[in-house]
């Protein structure tokens, strides 16, 4: 692949996008890609440690990362975006400055990523804690038209990882069939 791709993981917090950026990262990795994942946790930490979480921070957080993501797969760089970016319109904005933009749902509904929340979060934002919570008192704003939705509830791991690697192929990234080595 000369040409990069932008691969934006989008979700709730829980949902399952940093899980499976890894297991995908893994798999282009063994087939010769060169790939970078930038983990919305990670980014903030780096990158964006300067925003907090209101509306506009959340969108400065969203350009930020799609800025580097334009940057790395116009060089020819598989990149990983793995973040919450809960907006449509600024997924949209990205996607129309990168071009060569695969958005991935990780759909869960709210009910079983509270029950996943290792950190807390979620009991912290329900019991007033912490406020602008994704989900909670934030909005997200599930893509209505995303290349690939995965059911992260509902499907394992393997098989989304599998699923988006079949879209890759479809879309031109990836040339030939495979088998998932995760799954062996």
């Amino acid at each position: 692949m000369e040409e990069g791709v932008t691969i934006w993981f989008t979700g709730l917090s829980g949902a399952g996008k940093t899980t499976l950026a890894r297991l995908v990262e893994a798999e282009l990795r063994a087939l010769g890609h060169k790939v970078e994942v930038l983990d919305g946790d990670i980014v903030r930490t780096n990158l964006c440690k300067d925003l907090g979480f209101t509306k506009e921070d959340r969108v400065c957080n969203a350009q930020r990362i799609g800025f580097v993501c334009e940057l790395l797969s116009r060089n020819g760089i598989v990149v990983i975006a793995a973040t919450i970016s809960p907006y449509r319109q600024v997924r949209q904005e990205v996607r129309e400055k990168i071009g060569h933009f695969i958005e991935v749902y990780c759909k869960c509904p709210l009910d079983v990523v509270i029950k996943r929340d290792t950190k807390g979060l979620y009991r912290k934002a329900l019991d007033g804690e912490i406020m602008s919570f994704t989900g909670i008192s934030d909005p997200y704003e599930e893509p209505l038209a995303a290349e690939v939705i995965l059911e992260t509830d509902k499907e394992t791991p393997e098989h989304c990882v599998e699923k988006l690697l079949e879209k890759l192929k479809q879309a031109g990234c990836l040339e030939e069939a495979h088998e998932i080595r995760t799954a062996q």
